[in-house]
């Protein structure tokens, strides 16, 4: 009998060879043939799967998108989970992670260019929005008190304080081990919690 083959596990594993090439070369020197290799695959193997490199990393985002998602809204063991624990399920706090986020600056290093690029990210940008939004609200009981300006600058200022702190903990990784950056993280939220609770109180005076 022929082998019967797993399509959508194959497109998910170049994906992830994707990821891992972009991070470890840059995103130019991320050939698809580059690709192939590391995947143990031929080029044209992959060319079935994928009409262009660009195809291909739009399929590492989603990946990683959706491992970003997973980790951010997985049951938990304890009831006292908390907004930091969770979070810091995005940083980049093991190896894995810090080739996901080695990817993600590749990849940003080449939006400006780039418009489709642009395109993407801006999608990118929404789906972690949403995320974090949906974690704020599990988490944090007067979240859905606060004024959405106030709720969209709070999501705003995490998701920037986040990507700028996962680049640090790419380019130095020994300056930012994983406790600093939960230490780091735990402060901003701190910050943002007081500042949101300050313009709601002055709101109602």
């Amino acid at each position: 009998m022929p082998k019967i083959v797993d399509h959508a596990k194959r497109r998910d594993e170049i994906a992830q060879v994707a990821c891992q090439v972009v991070a470890n070369y840059g995103f130019e020197q991320a050939t698809v043939a580059r690709i192939a290799r590391a995947a143990g695959y031929t080029t044209g193997m992959v060319a079935h799967y994928y009409e262009s490199k660009q195809e291909i990393i739009l399929a590492a985002l989603r990946l990683m998108l959706l491992r970003i998602e997973q980790r951010l809204t997985r049951e938990r063991q304890t009831n006292e989970a908390n907004l930091l624990e969770v979070l810091s399920e995005a940083l980049a706090i093991d190896s894995q992670r810090c080739t996901e986020c080695a990817f993600w600056m590749a990849f940003w290093g080449q939006v400006s260019a780039d418009k489709k690029l642009r395109r993407l990210n801006a999608w990118v940008h929404r789906e972690y929005m949403r995320l974090f939004a949906r974690c704020f609200a599990e988490y944090w009981a007067e979240w859905p008190a606060w004024p959405q300006p106030v709720r969209d600058q709070v999501l705003r200022s995490v998701v920037t304080f986040m990507n700028g702190l996962t680049a640090s903990a790419v380019t130095s990784p020994r300056d930012w081990p994983a406790a600093v950056q939960v230490e780091q993280l735990r402060l901003q939220l701190d910050l943002l919690r007081q500042w949101a609770g300050a313009k709601r109180s002055r709101r109602l005076e």
